[in-house]
């Protein structure tokens, strides 16, 4: 265990508390919608003034693209990849399918134009990943029953049931990405693609975009299996949130999802610790002065 996550209406002890951190396991709080709010660190974290350092030149550099890019294009590829196996299995909509791939698989070849440093071409490179999610979602409502269809993402509040699992899911990768940040010795407040903001961890929405794929599945599995039902979601003014047992059927989906172990750089590792491996990869490659693009790493 790396991490106890802390939902709504929760209570336990500070002697719990206490074991947890001896064992190096942090505790992390989620609102309603499964974003993170608040953590409980152990006091033994990898940071350094050195990678920092190195973060806020490259973030300034061609590198910093470089990295945006290869970040965004891995994100394109892991769509386009489950979209594929879908229209695997899905053959009724072949053709639908193969529209938005193609279109997606066009839109994965611009990023290669995109030179130069990061601040020149983020709103070129932000409306490239736009365009691609509308496309992406649009192709994701085709796979879900008719009952649960949606009209593109939604945040929180969701407006639905599949947006409402996807974003609960989210918060969840963005709590074990920012922490993968913390102990590979980087700032998670200084963020390359996304610009700082007071308070907001920016390097943690850049790299999640290489990770979102995990949620994406977990809840597209949800559905084929016929696990959601309307009973697991309480409605809101502006939308729903997940219940209680709502969320007891996503987390166990999604945390099985996340302790399988798949095969990555010529190894068996389990998915979420394919993050941590990322981050302290981005943090030697920093130190070194050398950010390898996408396809010296594979």
């Amino acid at each position: 265990m790396q991490s106890i996550l802390v939902g709504t209406a929760a209570t336990f002890s500070t002697d719990a508390v206490k074991l947890a951190l001896e064992n190096n396991i942090d505790i992390l709080f989620l609102d309603e919608f499964g974003n993170p709010y608040g953590r409980v660190w152990h006091g033994r974290l990898g940071s350094t003034a050195r990678i920092r350092r190195k973060q806020l030149e490259v973030s300034l550099s061609q590198k910093g693209l470089d990295l945006a890019v290869s970040w965004v294009r891995r994100k394109l590829e892991n769509n386009i990849a489950l979209l594929k196996e879908m229209r695997e299995r899905r053959a009724r909509l072949s053709a639908e399918l193969t529209e938005r791939i193609t279109k997606l698989e066009t839109l994965a070849s611009c990023l290669s134009d995109l030179k130069g440093v990061i601040d020149e071409r983020r709103q070129e490179m932000l409306g490239i990943e736009g365009t691609a999610g509308r496309v992406y979602f649009d192709a994701l409502s085709l796979l879900v029953p008719d009952s649960f269809k949606f009209n593109g993402r939604s945040r929180n509040p969701a407006e639905d049931e599949f947006n409402c699992l996807l974003n609960y899911s989210y918060g969840v990768l963005y709590g074990i990405v920012e922490r993968a940040c913390v102990l590979a010795g980087l700032d998670p407040y200084v963020g390359i693609m996304h610009t700082d903001n007071y308070n907001k961890p920016s390097l943690v929405f850049d790299l999640i975009e290489n990770y979102r794929i995990w949620a994406d599945e977990t809840v597209l599995g949800l559905f084929s299996s016929k696990s959601v039902k309307k009973a697991l979601f309480d409605p809101l003014q502006n939308g729903l949130t997940l219940n209680k047992e709502g969320k007891a059927v996503l987390l166990d989906r999604l945390m099985k999802h996340l302790d399988e172990q798949i095969r990555y750089r010529g190894r068996n590792i389990k998915r979420r610790d394919i993050v941590q491996l990322d981050c302290h990869g981005i943090a030697k490659e920093m130190l070194e002065g050398h950010v390898k693009n996408e396809t010296e790493i594979e």
